[in-house]
């Protein structure tokens, strides 16, 4: 009932170049960090220039507030909640994404991409339930969010692994992962390929390139996860490290550019959900990482391909994490095998010919609270009360419309009901 059939290949059937890919996520990174989307405050002229020069979202969504719901929606293209993670994953080493379940990796592969990640894994712990296990042909992965400069986790082990194996390698990690995904971009330069640069930053430890190592191995350090400096310090060590980000996608695109790949390579930067708002900025959106209202889960998002996706355009669209691994793959040429359906919806008319995308209610859940959202309309369930926002008149969720609007209530409520029963099943029912 709420999948939207994926149109494979309808893009490529006409594109003469299949793209290689590749798909930057910013961890923790706020719909308001940017230039790009307003911040004056953190410099950051690398990701502006690409949004200016491609298509920017003005209404993208994660499927998750925190991080590793998100990252199995993308990976699978389907709800976080079929894959059974609907919360940051933790040390557990048998908690994490079934291996069962097809990642993008796996299902561009039949398409001749190889495929590498550089950065947070974070949908299980990375031997157990790795990215190599997952149809990733090179790996340099933390299971979580460890020391920028020590690369000790809040375990008090080590967390840097290279294809699925301990291997820890000096650095500041936001240049460890650009080491690697520069590496891959030039070993792969004569075949198609997808990079999933996964930066940790800026997630805490909040500790910019110049800042102290903090964690050492052999204790816990969940009471000081958030790493040696003062609060005061946070937004300072926070633009620091945004600043590094941006530094790395500037290096990306250098390399593309020497290897002769930049007409040939989209560009897709996003984050995996919002920003604490008192280190970062979600902008004019309430609430923040972990919350159900825009600022858990609104986030930046543009797509670059030169000659493919004109420049200086903005889109309101509104498109979700889930999205990705469809439009990847349709663009990539890909098939897929007739059991790979999604829950997403391929976004690559949009992309490449501002095509508006088919109506569709979307929905959120976390442990403490549910989302739904159709067309402007969008219902938050929270401590058992129901509260209803229109967000082209209220983005800001500041008026609560659910006394006037009863009926529209019941209707959203009607349908978030029949989601949830529908996500408990493996796979999504054909619509």
């Amino acid at each position: 009932m709420f999948l939207i059939a994926l149109s494979l290949g309808t893009l490529a059937r006409a594109a003469d170049v299949r793209p290689n890919i590749v798909l930057i996520v910013i961890d923790d990174l706020g719909y308001g960090d940017l230039g790009s989307y307003g911040n004056q405050r953190h410099r950051t002229p690398h990701l502006d220039r690409l949004a200016a020069q491609g298509l920017r979202f003005t209404d993208f969504h994660t499927n998750g507030a925190v991080c590793s719901p998100t990252r199995a929606a993308l990976l699978t293209g389907q709800y976080q909640q079929r894959s059974g993670i609907e919360n940051a994953i933790g040390f557990n080493l048998d908690e994490g994404m079934p291996l069962a379940k097809r990642t993008l990796a796996e299902l561009l592969a039949p398409a001749g991409y190889v495929s590498g990640v550089f950065g947070k894994w974070h949908v299980g712990h990375v031997t157990r339930f790795g990215p190599n296990d997952q149809g990733f042909a090179d790996s340099r992965c933390s299971n979580n969010t460890p020391d920028y400069h020590s690369h000790v986790s809040r375990d008090g082990s080590i967390d840097w692994f290279a294809n699925q194996k301990p291997a820890d390698e000096p650095g500041y990690l936001t240049d460890v992962v650009t080491r690697h995904t520069v590496r891959f971009i030039r070993e792969q330069r004569d075949r198609p390929f997808f990079v999933f640069m996964s930066h940790i930053a800026v997630h805490f430890p909040f500790q910019g390139p110049r800042d102290p190592a903090h964690r050492t191995k052999g204790r816990k350090w969940d009471a000081e996860k958030y790493g040696p400096l003062p609060k005061s310090e946070f937004p300072r060590a926070y633009r620091e490290m945004l600043e590094a980000v941006d530094a790395s996608v500037g290096e990306v695109v250098a390399t593309l550019e020497r290897e002769g790949l930049r007409e040939r390579t989209l560009i897709f930067v996003t984050s995996d959900n919002g920003a604490y708002s008192w280190v970062g900025s979600n902008g004019p959106l309430r609430g923040q990482k972990g919350d159900l209202h825009e600022g858990g889960h609104r986030v930046p998002a543009f797509a670059n391909w030169p000659g493919r996706i004109a420049p200086g355009r903005v889109t309101a669209a509104t498109a979700l994490t889930m999205d990705l691994a469809p439009t990847f793959l349709a663009l990539a040429g890909g098939t897929g095998p007739a059991d790979a359906r999604f829950d997403g919806i391929d976004l690559s008319e949009l992309l490449l010919r501002d095509r508006a995308l088919p109506a569709r209610t979307l929905f959120w859940r976390t442990p403490a609270a549910k989302a739904v959202r159709r067309g402007p309309w969008k219902l938050v369930v929270a401590d058992g009360v129901s509260r209803l926002f229109n967000l082209e008149r209220d983005l800001g969720e500041q008026r609560d419309l659910a006394a006037a609007e009863g009926q529209r209530v019941r209707e959203l409520q009607t349908e978030l009901a029949a989601w949830e029963a529908d996500v408990t099943s493996a796979e999504p029912r054909p619509r």
